[in-house]
């Protein structure tokens, strides 16, 4: 099977999906959801096989653009944690009424297409293209089917694309610059360019531009917390759970191994910059009162370890971040829609107005718990074993670093649990809290069956992305 089939069948799912009508847009998307995770599947069987399933075609001559997919271990990770997700998120949604249900389930697919064309592209025009892409539909999901204030969340939203989108152009900069000394965009190409330690620096920093916001990095990450709060849960669970990770993956994939010189010398400020953002993201987050924004903090310190880790320019932080990216995407995922499904039922978004939710829902409490616990890295979850992997990596690079970027797990522990006390323990709520859904049951189940099975048996994960990210290594360790 080609590795094209993926991206024609998100673009067909959404196209479908928006002339099903608002009726059966829903189903219509969470079945082209579903038929793309069963193509990844597939696609991951040919790759492990030995298939080649990566694909290089002339698309434009002058300048010279290439459509190259690439299909490693590595993007296929992230393929397969973007396919997984999509219909997920969806299926989670189908407990709230949605005006205009067509466009926005085909925004949602759409979003998904350029997130996979990111993921997968191996020129960089190509790659900018879908990066850019990504960028529209979340726009206009936060936008119009947002929550609060709409002159509030019009600001968020704007301060977040033009944020976004300034960034990029920096990225652009650095393609053409690169583009003029090879002639090529091709990834392969671009690897083998001997640029100055000069020219390196400023193609690192304008690709760290690009990423620090999308990820984001502090002092980058202004806009992220009001968006995640006005941004409907499906839109925040496709931020957190999958849009960041373009940023995360590409360091690894790009900005690494094309400024491999200044990657070295910069390296310890670039690690100190994401254990910043761990130890304010955790702080910060301590001072919450809105269960959104506290969730968007903890991702905040989550996602700052993760780029420590990836800026170690070791195996074991390499892999230690891509093992924590997949992991955070789906407990970040399943902590906003346990939110969600609290709204739902108490229309608020308040700590201090829940609390007793344990007696009407023991279920839920139970689910909710499994999860606080996995956003911790407790021993046996998957978060855990991404979360070590990076600490250890750090340690090999200072340990002071790993020491500071345990707080994660130390503050994290104290906000999460503290969070859990407030908002599902105490008196018995006066409110009603109705029994979890079919659909919102499902959703958890899927979740924390993921978080619990990869924290036992991590190595086919391991085993997919280690052979990519030697690759990587010895190319930003190569002497010529």
């Amino acid at each position: 099977m080609n590795v094209s089939l993926i991206l024609l069948l998100l673009l067909i799912g959404a196209l479908v999906t928006y002339l099903a009508g608002d009726k059966l847009a829903s189903k219509v998307a969470l079945l082209f959801g579903l038929g793309t995770f069963g193509a990844s599947i597939v696609l991951l069987n040919q790759y492990n096989a030995g298939e080649n399933i990566s694909l290089i075609a002339n698309w434009i001559n002058q300048p010279k653009v290439v459509f190259a997919l690439k299909a490693d271990g590595l993007s296929l990770a992230m393929l397969l944690l973007t396919t997984a997700l999509t219909p997920i998120i969806i299926y989670s949604s189908f407990g709230n009424d949605l005006k205009n249900a067509k466009s926005f389930y085909a925004l949602v697919l759409f979003m998904a297409f350029a997130m996979v064309g990111t993921f997968l592209a191996s020129d960089g025009l190509l790659y900018y293209i879908f990066w850019e892409l990504a960028l529209l539909p979340i726009y206009f999901i936060a936008l119009v089917w947002g929550n609060g204030d709409a002159e509030e969340r019009k600001k968020a939203v704007v301060k977040f694309f033009i944020y976004t989108l300034a960034g990029s152009l920096f990225m652009l900069v650095a393609f053409v610059y690169m583009y003029q000394q090879a002639g090529s965009f091709l990834l392969e190409d671009l690897y083998k360019l001997n640029l100055t330690a000069s020219e390196q620096k400023w193609i690192f920093l304008a690709f760290f531009g690009a990423y620090a916001i999308k990820i984001p990095l502090i002092p980058f990450h202004t806009w992220q917390a009001n968006v995640y709060q006005k941004a409907p849960t499906v839109g925040t669970m496709l931020l957190s759970g999958i849009m960041l990770k373009m940023g995360l993956y590409s360091v690894l994939r790009w900005q690494l191994p094309l400024s491999r010189i200044a990657a070295k010398e910069y390296m310890p400020i670039f690690i100190a910059i994401g254990i910043a953002g761990v130890v304010y993201g955790s702080i910060v987050a301590l001072r919450q009162k809105d269960l959104k924004k506290l969730l968007a903090y903890s991702s905040l310190a989550h996602v700052g370890l993760i780029a420590a880790g990836a800026y170690t320019l070791t195996i074991d932080g390499f892999r230690g971040a891509v093992l924590q990216m997949i992991a955070h995407g789906f407990v970040v995922v399943g902590l906003f829609f346990a939110a969600e499904i609290i709204y739902r039922r108490y229309e608020t978004r308040a700590i201090s107005e829940m609390g007793g939710i344990r007696a009407l829902a023991p279920k839920f409490t139970s689910l909710f718990l499994i999860l606080v616990l996995a956003s911790v890295a407790l021993p046996t979850t998957f978060n855990f074993v991404g979360e070590f992997t990076v600490l250890y990596s750090l340690s090999q690079i200072n340990i002071w670093f790993a020491i500071l970027g345990g707080t994660t797990i130390i503050f994290g522990a104290y906000y999460m649990l503290k969070m859990f006390q407030y908002v599902m323990l105490g008196e018995t709520n006066t409110k009603t809290f109705y029994p979890l859904s079919l659909s919102e049951t499902i959703t958890l189940l899927s979740i924390v069956a993921v978080l619990l099975f990869f924290g036992l048996y991590p190595k086919p994960i391991t085993d997919l992305i280690t052979p990519s990210l030697e690759e990587i290594l010895n190319q930003i360790n190569r002497i010529n």
